[in-house]
C-alpha cells in the first residue's frame, strides 16, 4: 500500500575540499569538490493531501515562501508530474542556515525523494537529479545518494568510497551568502596575504584534480579556495578555524561559515569538542557511507 505519511532525514554534507578551477562563459565558477554526508541534519515530515494543496506547517525566519526550497521542490514535482495530490510539510531544522552544510539543498532533495514515493510517481533518479539541479547546484548530490567527487558547478558526480571517519563541525555565529563569496572572487582589488592565496590563485592556479589521483585522507594540496575570502569578510570564521586548528587540520566547508576537522574515531572527536570554548557551538558527526534515502529510488 502506498504510504500517506513519511518522516525522512535530510543529512548535512561536508566539502572535504573545494577547488575553483575556472569559469564558464555565463560567469558560473567551475569547481572540483568531494562531498561527504554526515549523520547530522534536518528531519522532514510529509503527510499526503488529496486536495492538491502544498502547505508548510512551520516557517523559517527570514525565508519568504517563494524562496522556501521545500515548497519550491514540492510544487516543481507537482507541476512536472501532473499529480493531483498535495502535501503538508513540517521541518525540524538543525542545520545552520548560511553555513555551507547544504541544509536547504538537502531539504529540497529529501522533499523530491519523499514525494516521488508518497505520490507514487516512480520518477527515475536521473530525472529527480535533473529537477533538483534547477533548484540549486548542490541538490543533485543528495539525490545521487553517494559520497561523490564533483566537477562543473558541482553537478557532474562520480561516486567515491570514503573510509570511516568522525568530524568535529563548528557553527560560527554568522550566515555567509554564497553569491557574495563568489562575487568577491571577481574583485581584482581584493588584497589577501600570500598565506591566504591571491585572487589569481583562487580562480586560475589551483591544480585540476582527477579522482584516480586523489589520495585519502586528504593531503596538503586539498584545501577550500573560498576559505580565504570568507575569513577576510567574516573574522568569526577565521577565529573558529584558528581555535579548531590547534587540535587538528581545520577547514571550512562549502562557501562557509561552518568549519570542521576529521578524526579517526568518535572518542578523539568528542575530546576535542569538549576542550573548545563553551561559546563555540558544534557537534560531533560520523561520516556516512551513503545517503540514508539512497534506496528510495532505483539505480536508473
Amino acid at each position: 500500500m502506498n504510504p500517506i505519511a513519511l518522516s525522512c532525514p535530510a543529512p548535512a554534507k561536508l566539502n572535504l575540499f573545494l577547488h575553483v578551477v575556472g569559469r564558464r562563459e555565463d560567469g558560473y565558477h567551475l569547481l572540483q569538490t568531494l562531498f561527504r554526508f554526515i549523520d547530522f541534519g534536518d528531519t522532514l515530515h510529509f503527510t499526503r493531501r488529496e486536495d492538491g494543496q502544498v502547505h508548510r506547517l512551520n516557517t523559517l525566519e527570514n525565508v519568504p515562501p517563494e524562496q522556501d526550497l521545500c515548497m519550491r521542490a514540492a510544487r516543481l514535482l507537482q507541476h512536472v508530474s501532473g499529480s493531483k495530490l498535495g502535501v503538508d510539510i513540517a521541518l525540524e531544522k538543525r542545520i545552520p542556515m548560511g553555513g555551507g552544510l547544504g541544509g536547504g539543498s538537502s531539504d529540497a532533495a529529501t522533499t523530491l525523494l519523499a514525494l516521488n514515493r508518497l505520490w507514487n510517481l516512480n520518477l527515475s533518479r536521473a530525472r529527480l537529479m535533473e529537477l533538483g539541479l534547477t533548484l540549486g547546484a548542490d541538490v543533485p548530490v543528495f539525490i545521487f545518494g553517494e559520497n561523490a567527487f564533483a566537477e562543473g558547478v558541482g553537478e557532474q558526480l562520480q561516486a567515491c568510497l570514503l573510509p570511516e571517519a568522525w568530524y568535529v563541525v563548528l557553527f560560527p555565529p554568522v550566515q555567509v551568502p554564497t553569491a557574495q563569496v563568489f562575487a568577491r572572487l571577481n574583485l581584482a582589488e581584493l588584497e589577501l596575504t600570500r598565506t591566504e592565496l591571491t585572487h589569481q590563485e583562487l580562480t586560475q592556479d589551483t591544480i585540476s584534480l582527477r579522482i584516480r589521483g586523489l589520495s585519502l585522507p586528504a593531503s596538503h594540496h586539498l584545501h577550500n579556495d573560498l576559505q580565504p575570502v570568507v575569513c577576510h569578510l567574516y573574522p568569526e570564521v577565521a577565529q573558529y578555524l584558528t581555535v579548531l586548528g590547534e587540535h587538528a587540520e581545520a577547514r571550512m566547508t562549502g562557501s562557509g561559515a561552518c568549519v570542521f576537522a576529521e578524526f579517526a574515531n568518535a572518542e578523539q572527536a568528542r575530546q576535542v569538542l569538549n576542550q573548545l570554548p563553551a561559546e563555540m557551538r558544534g557537534v560531533v558527526a560520523r561520516g556516512l557511507a551513503h545517503h540514508p534515502l539512497r534506496d528510495f529510488v532505483g539505480t536508473n
